[in-house]
């Protein structure tokens, strides 16, 4: 009875040295530096201070029963995977508070048996269950303290009890709860005694698609370093109700329910946006998008679209006649001399281009190469694939990509590659905004074949042709102005009037798009040549600065310094 009274008043409060003798004994609970760590260091457990009441209520079981492990607050059980962390660290700090207030109610209960000073006595209190629930009542822990004094034991009625007083009825671990009060270990645990069932919130629909929404514009090279320019594949052909695209429609949620037995509502899916555009519409349920036209399919920005597709199954010559198209164009033959092809699509010649005019407002592919006899005007407002370049006038705004280019007049917005086939520039000029990469530039007998980079070729290609056009018209005026007055040149004099308006409006755009770029300072980017080997007569200029090529150099890299053009 002496060392029990001695053990009381060193826990209430007692002498200094006795408080002292306390925490060497708490000290030894502690577990040393070589136990093994956790079986699930991810898990989340609370760590209480070592002042806290349910220490003491755990010291004080000690004193009376014997020896128990340190209290394990941990919210997650045995094989069960860690909660996220941001709701761990939430639910440890309401159970923090639970514990805060229980703990401390029972060990005032301690304290209030106080009869005098240096001597006291420990009330009969029975083993004690709490549940703690998480914030969404979807799981249920127990955790139990142990008896005092005389006080009973923990028993499956008491926690079948104090589960009903919380409502806990839903998704209860029978198992688990049967063996508690059998656990040596029992008492400072928490216990997850109840799970319930989340919500399943339903899928959203989805887009399966039918067609690619971005363009793949590689080159298939065979063993001879060759380029299939005939295997490009631009233009994706429909069926007028052909699929485009099927749409899944959306699941709805699963609801959940609480431990407590309350439905927890889930959120259904949300439809999936059907990317109709022009010329497709959706099918009565919805669930497939139809090309209502034979045509292109081609995804723009947030929609597919089906372009008509214009199919010429042979030479574009008297039987066809000059071709002016709003889609794409297809032809399955060459395109003969004196005539034109125009699209606002993209155009595939499988043949040859000869000394003719072809504009695409998408990508101009060539099979065979063009033949232009120095008559050819060949334009494309993005990209161009050819066979070969011959004696023409070739405009690109964005990329082109060849086997060879002879006698050429070359004006790209982006880079100009030549690495497959003959890999050859000789002769004319190519004028590229970023880089131009080739096998061989020049030849050995000494062609003039001049490398033009930096600045933005195919608007000063738009400007010299529209300055030209402006003075052809105003010399064309002028001479129909001196032929005597008649109805007939009443009527052209105003086309030629109209005309001209039209061609020196878009110069004035020109020119002040010019000066915008001037006055914003855009950075030139990447401006380099690059070749296998270079022949002498080759120049090359980068932003007005020159070099002659005067003897052969294999390999070759020219870029712009601060001192002139770099060669390595």
């Amino acid at each position: 009875m002496e060392f029990k009274n001695s053990f009381l008043s060193r826990l209430f409060g007692g002498r200094p040295e006795e408080q002292e003798d306390l925490e060497e004994e708490e000290l030894l609970d502690q577990p040393s530096e070589d136990a093994p760590p956790p079986e699930n260091p991810a898990c989340h457990k609370l760590e209480l201070p070592r002042e806290h009441s349910l220490f003491k209520l755990r010291s004080v079981y000690n004193e009376q029963s014997g020896w128990l492990p340190l209290p394990d607050l941990t919210l997650e059980g045995p094989g069960e995977p860690p909660l996220p962390e941001a709701e761990a660290q939430a639910e440890l700090l309401r159970l923090k508070m639970l514990i805060n207030a229980t703990a401390n109610k029972r060990f005032e209960a301690l304290r209030a048996h106080r009869k005098e000073e240096g001597e006291f006595s420990l009330p009969d209190l029975d083993a004690q269950a709490v549940v703690f629930l998480s914030k969404d009542c979807l799981s249920a822990w127990l955790l139990i303290y142990p008896p005092v004094g005389d006080g009973r034991q923990v028993e499956w009625s008491d926690l079948d009890r104090t589960l009903a007083e919380q409502e806990v009825r839903c998704g209860i671990d029978e198992e688990l709860l049967n063996a508690i009060p059998q656990d040596p270990e029992r008492y400072f645990k928490l216990f997850p005694v109840a799970r319930g069932t989340p919500p399943a919130n339903g899928l959203d629909g989805r887009v399966v698609d039918m067609f690619p929404r971005t363009e793949e514009r590689k080159l298939t090279i065979d063993e001879n370093n060759r380029a299939d320019y005939s295997d490009l594949h631009f233009i994706h052909n429909v069926e007028k109700g052909g699929v485009i695209c099927r749409i899944i429609p959306p699941t709805d949620g699963i609801p959940g329910r609480t431990v407590q037995g309350k439905a927890v509502t889930a959120k259904n899916g949300k439809p999936a946006a059907a990317p109709k555009g022009r010329n497709t519409a959706l099918s009565e349920d919805g669930r497939t998008l139809v090309s209502t036209i034979a045509g292109h399919v081609e995804f723009s920005g947030r929609s597919f679209q089906v372009k008509p597709v214009l199919d010429i199954p042979g030479n574009v010559d008297f039987s066809v006649g000059n071709i002016n198209f709003l889609g794409d164009v297809c032809i399955h033959g060459d395109i003969c001399s004196g005539f034109s092809v125009r699209a606002m699509g993209t155009i595939t010649v499988d043949g040859v281009v000869e000394a003719c005019t072809v504009e695409a407002g998408r990508d101009l592919i060539v099979a065979r190469g063009v033949q232009g006899d120095n008559q050819a005007v060949i334009r494309a407002q993005r990209n161009i694939f050819a066979k070969y370049l011959e004696n023409s006038c070739i405009y690109a705004k964005m990329d082109l990509e060849t086997e060879c280019i002879i006698n050429c007049d070359v004006y790209c917005g982006g880079a100009v590659t030549v690495r497959t086939g003959h890999q050859s520039i000789i002769g004319g000029k190519v004028h590229a905004a970023h880089e131009v990469s080739a096998g061989v530039i020049g030849s050995r007998v000494g062609n003039r074949t001049d490398i033009v980079l930096g600045g933005q070729p195919c608007e000063e290609f738009d400007y010299e042709l529209l300055t030209k056009e402006v003075q052809e018209l105003q010399d064309t005026m002028e001479s129909i102005d001196r032929q005597p007055d008649s109805p007939s040149k009443i009527s052209h004099m105003g086309k030629l009037r109209m005309q001209l308006t039209l061609s020196r409006g878009r110069l004035e755009e020109l020119q002040k798009e010019k000066l915008q770029q001037v006055l914003e300072g855009q950075d030139p980017g990447l401006r380099r040549m690059t070749c296998n080997t270079v022949f002498p007569g080759a120049v090359l200029t980068i932003d007005s600065v020159t070099h002659h090529f005067n003897d052969r150099l294999s390999p070759c890299a020219a870029t712009l310094q601060e001192d002139g053009i770099h060669l390595i």
